[in-house]
């Protein structure tokens, strides 16, 4: 982790004028955050459980009972249907909540029906028919029944107005014609809703009613919330029918910091959560902070004056040669450290960081004339100099050669043979390096390169292949250049290491794998890939090895087994990426 000076005598100043005081506000902080959390959390779950009952009081006080006094009077048997019906208005007339109470009787579709004028007026007023919207259907009370859920409200809205309706059935014991009655009650749940909206809780958080889906219930526009952690928390719990009321701390999706509780009616499928943020629930703390901090800023600000020119006379020298230092690492070895005349070790400092870049620049630029081996056997010494000397190594050996160069070069200026051999080269140089080998060095219009580690074979043929090909498409149809590329590969083992003079050495690669890869690279012919056999037997299988006839090469007594690369036709006839 970077740790500027600048920052080191800012917490200089700090620790003299900031720590002592911190140290004594943190520990009152503490213990007052502590108190606060206490009452909040008393406060969040007498909330949430005051509300729950006062939702349970109300249906079973208010609702529930009253309608099961009503059942049991229009259960009589003595009464006729005008009697029971008579006792429904009564009924209805007497529960403020209740809209509409109805008998259902069994297989039949047109159930005995009784509703509150005013509310049917309202819903005739927002375009809905009052009988279908109240009417609870043949379904719903079969549903109902088929369920147990006798006594226990399924809740609904009616978009169009914004009420909340919870529909209670009850069955009867009475009949009529021999099938079965049920008493059926819809009842406008504003009394609940007024209960949350004009809590005196809701003056400093935030009381919602929420279902098994974490959608917002008692609202006019219902909202999905299940983003918010403590309502994720109450769901699964509602869907099971659990009562374990709980205390949370949490945060929004928007950052804010909460704590919240919630709590489940007995007779309602929801949750009641209240919610306050951390900001309104330790106010005192924040404010006890505000004036520990003021305080602290007071002895802070003088320390920092002095801390800040003193610094930026130290440091602006030290960030130069760190900007100098960047570029460097960035291969920007003109950069350098400029207007810095101190005479002290930064002074020094700066001076040796101009002659490093210097050195560099020189040395990045000789690193483009030897091959990556080379580096790697330098580094390998660690500062040690190199010794003359090989070892033993199993390569494959490629060699690429242009074909008409001789005569083309006698044709054009030295100039454009240079820019053609540079094109050439260029092509090659990428597609080596993008399969992993080593250029050894170039000899005039013939490159060397050297493949090692594992598929070192496979790489080297898909290599000259590649060359191959990319040349043919750069260079093949040029009119007037007739040039051309041969290729040859061969594997096996070579001796690699430094020869040479003691002054004068070369880091490269001798042995007959070597020879014979530079032979098969003379016997290719224009746009030609020769391998050797030990090559060709582990290649992939998406490379054609085409057998060829034996060939006489100089420096051997038998012919040599030769065959010629290509990919194969299923390649081929992939398109290109």
């Amino acid at each position: 982790m970077r740790f500027p000076l600048p920052l080191k005598f800012f917490l200089f100043a700090a620790l003299v004028a900031v720590v002592p005081l911190a140290l004594v506000g943190d520990n009152l902080v503490r213990i007052a955050r502590d108190e606060l959390k206490s009452a909040v959390n008393e406060d969040l779950t007498g909330v949430a459980a005051q509300v729950r009952s006062e939702f349970d009081s109300m249906y079973q006080g208010r609702w529930l009972a009253p309608l099961m006094v009503i059942r049991s009077g229009v259960d009589n048997p003595d009464l006729d249907v005008a009697q029971k019906v008579s006792l429904l208005t009564q009924g209805m007339e007497q529960l403020e909540d209740v809209v509409a109470l109805q008998l259902s009787v069994e297989g039949s579709d047109i159930p005995v029906l009784v509703s509150d004028q005013s509310f049917s007026e309202a819903l005739t007023s927002a375009g809905l028919d009052p009988v279908a919207t109240l009417a609870a259907s043949p379904d719903l009370i079969a549903n109902i029944k088929g369920t147990g859920q006798f006594g226990r409200p399924l809740i609904s809205q009616l978009p169009e107005t914004g009420d909340w309706l919870a529909t209670l059935a009850l069955p009867m014991e009475s009949q009529i014609a021999g099938r079965s009655l049920t008493l059926a009650a819809r009842i406008n749940l504003g009394t609940l809703r007024r209960t949350v909206s004009r809590h005196p809780f809701n003056q400093r958080g935030d009381i919602t009613i929420v279902d098994h889906a974490g959608r917002t219930a008692l609202v006019d526009d219902p909202e999905v919330m299940n983003e918010r952690a403590i309502v994720a928390s109450a769901m699964p719990l509602i869907v099971a029918g659990a009562r374990a009321d709980a205390l949370q701390a949490y945060t929004r999706p928007d950052g804010s910091a909460m704590l919240g509780a919630y709590a489940f009616p007995d007779w309602f499928p929801w949750a009641v959560i209240t919610e306050l943020s951390e900001e309104s629930a330790y106010a005192v703390i924040a404010e006890m902070m505000r004036r520990i901090i003021m305080v602290g800023a007071l002895g802070f600000a003088a320390a920092s004056v002095a801390a800040l020119i003193f610094s930026k006379r130290l440091t602006g020298p030290i960030l130069k040669i760190g900007r100098v230092a960047d570029a460097i690492g960035e291969g920007d070895f003109g950069a350098r450290v400029e207007k810095v005349r101190s005479r002290d070790e930064i002074g020094d400092l700066a001076g040796r960081i101009n002659v490093m870049a210097g050195q560099l620049s020189e040395r990045m630029e000789l690193m483009k004339f030897v091959s990556q081996e080379t580096v790697s056997a330098i580094q390998a010494r660690e500062g040690e100099g190199m010794k003359r000397g090989g070892e033993r190594r199993d390569v494959t050996m490629l060699f690429s050669d242009i074909r008409g160069y001789t005569a083309f070069s006698e044709t054009v200026t030295p100039e454009e043979v240079i820019e053609v051999l540079n094109r050439y080269f260029e092509i090659q140089s990428a597609i080596v390096e993008r399969h992993g080998g080593d250029i050894d060095k170039f000899v005039g219009d013939e490159l060397m390169a050297m493949f090692v580690g594992e598929d070192k074979e496979d790489r080297a043929v898909r290599c000259g292949v590649e060359i191959k090909e990319a040349l043919a498409e750069s260079f093949g149809a040029q009119t007037g250049r007739e040039l051309a590329v041969g290729v040859g590969i061969a594997s096996g083992a070579v001796v690699l290491g430094a020869m040479g003079a003691r002054e004068r050495m070369d880091f490269t690669v001798l042995g007959s794998t070597v020879n014979l890869a530079a032979r098969l690279c003379s016997k290719a012919g224009p746009w030609e890939v020769l391998v050797d056999k030990e090559t060709s037997e582990v290649v992939d299988i998406d490379l054609d090895m085409e057998a060829q006839p034996a060939v006489m090469l100089k420096g051997y007594t038998d012919p040599v087994p030769v065959y010629r690369a290509s990919f194969n036709e299923a390649r081929e006839s992939e398109p290109a990426q």
